[in-house]
C-alpha cells in the first residue's frame, strides 16, 4: 500500500513539473514575442502619428505598451504562486491586447487611405486624418480623367490568363514529380530549387531584349508579362507536390488497373481530390501582376495602352502631378483592392486547407 501511495506521489510529481515547466516556457515565449511586438508598434505609432501630425497619442501608445511588456515581465517571477488556469487565463488575455493594438496600428494605414479617397476639399496632401468635406469627386475624377479602365483591365487580363496557365504548369509538374520516378528526378528537383534562390531581375535587361525584337513590349506588354510569370512557374512546385504526395498512391493504381491513362488519372481522379491546392494556385497566380511594378515599368516603357495598374498608380505621382493625383491615387489604391480582396476572402478557406495541407515532407 506504501508502495502503491508513493509511486502516485511520484507520479503527481513528475506530472507537477512537466506542467511547471511547459507554463515556464509559455511564459517565456510570450515575453519575447510582447517585446518584440511592442518595439515594432512603438516605431508604427511614432511614423505614423508623427505623418498624420496627431500629438499626444504616440505617447499614449508608448505607455501602454510598457505597461503591457512590464506586467508581463512581473508575471513570469508570479506564476509559480497561481493555478495553471488563472496562468494560461492571464497569458490569453495579455496576448489578445497586444494582438488587438497591433491590428488596428496596422489597420490605420488602410483607413487613412480610404478617408483620403474621400477627401475633396483639397487634392494635396494635409495634416490630419478626418476630410472637412467627404464626397465622390476622386472616384469620378479617376474614371474620366485617366485610363484608369483601360490599366484595370490590362491587369485583370493578366491575373486571369496568369492564374489558369500557372495552374496548369504548376500542377502538371507537382503531379509528375509526386508520382513518377525517373532518372535525373532528385537532380531537376534540385537545380529548380537553387535556380529559384537567384533573384528575377536579373533577368530584366535580357527579356527586355527578347521582347523588343519580338513585339511584345509597350502596347503588347500585358502578353509579355503573361508569358514571363508563366514560363517558369513550374519550378514553384514545393507546395502543390507536398499536397500529392499526402493522396494515397492506390487510387492511381486502382485507376491504372482500370484501363486509365496518366492524364486521365490526373484529370479525373487527383484534380477532384485537389480543390484546396488548386484554389491556393489560382488565387496566388490572380494576385501576382496587381503588386509587381518593377518587371512591368520595364517591359510598359510609360505606354499608355498597355499599362498596367501598379504602374499607372506610379505615373500619377511623378514630377508636378503629385499634388493633383493624389487624393485620386488613393481612390485607385482603393479600386485596386476591391478584386484582390474580394477573391481572397472568397477563397480564404481553401487557401489555408492548400498551404496546410502542402507543408509535409515529400
Amino acid at each position: 500500500m506504501a508502495k502503491n501511495n508513493k509511486k502516485r506521489f511520484d507520479a503527481l510529481t513528475i506530472e507537477n513539473d512537466s506542467k511547471a515547466q511547459g507554463l515556464k516556457n509559455l511564459i517565456d515565449l510570450i515575453v519575447c514575442e510582447i517585446c518584440c511586438i511592442g518595439i515594432a508598434l512603438i516605431i508604427n505609432c511614432i511614423v505614423f502619428f508623427d505623418y498624420f501630425n496627431v500629438s499626444g497619442v504616440p505617447v499614449v501608445f508608448i505607455c501602454i505598451l510598457l505597461a503591457l511588456i512590464v506586467l508581463s515581465l512581473a508575471f513570469r517571477f508570479w506564476k509559480y504562486g497561481l493555478g495553471a488556469r488563472a496562468s494560461t487565463t492571464i497569458a490569453n488575455t495579455l496576448i489578445y491586447i497586444v494582438l488587438v493594438m497591433m491590428t488596428i496600428v496596422w489597420l490605420f494605414p488602410f483607413v487613412g487611405i480610404v478617408f483620403e479617397s474621400f477627401r475633396v476639399e483639397s487634392t494635396r496632401p494635409v495634416g490630419y486624418l478626418i476630410p472637412k468635406q467627404f464626397g465622390f469627386d476622386n472616384y469620378i475624377n479617376l474614371f474620366t480623367e485617366t485610363n484608369f479602365l483601360s490599366w484595370f483591365g490590362n491587369t485583370a487580363f493578366m491575373g486571369v490568363c496568369t492564374a489558369l496557365l500557372q495552374t496548369f504548369f504548376i500542377l502538371s509538374m507537382s503531379y509528375t514529380l509526386s508520382r513518377l520516378r525517373f532518372k535525373g528526378r532528385k537532380l531537376l528537383m534540385n537545380f529548380m530549387l537553387i535556380l529559384g534562390m537567384f533573384p528575377g531581375f536579373l533577368t530584366l535587361i535580357l527579356i527586355y531584349k527578347v521582347f523588343s525584337d519580338a513585339g511584345l513590349t509597350k502596347d503588347m506588354a500585358p502578353i509579355g508579362l503573361i508569358i514571363v510569370y508563366c514560363a517558369s512557374s513550374g519550378m514553384g512546385y514545393y507546395v502543390s507536390k507536398g499536397f500529392f504526395d499526402t493522396i494515397p498512391k492506390s487510387l492511381d493504381e486502382a485507376a491504372r488497373v482500370d484501363g486509365a491513362t496518366r492524364w486521365q488519372i490526373f484529370y479525373k481522379v487527383i484534380m477532384p481530390l485537389s480543390k484546396p491546392i488548386i484554389i491556393y494556385t489560382i488565387l496566388m497566380g490572380f494576385m501576382a501582376p496587381w503588386g509587381d511594378f518593377m518587371l512591368a515599368k520595364f517591359l510598359i516603357a510609360n505606354n499608355s495602352e498597355g499599362m498596367s495598374v501598379a504602374v499607372g498608380m506610379w505615373q500619377m505621382l511623378q514630377g508636378t502631378d503629385m499634388p493633383d493625383f493624389y487624393t485620386m491615387f488613393c481612390a485607385a489604391g482603393v479600386v485596386v483592392s476591391i478584386p484582390v480582396t474580394t477573391v481572397f476572402l472568397a477563397l480564404q478557406k481553401y487557401y489555408v486547407e492548400g498551404v496546410t495541407g502542402g507543408a509535409v515532407k515529400g
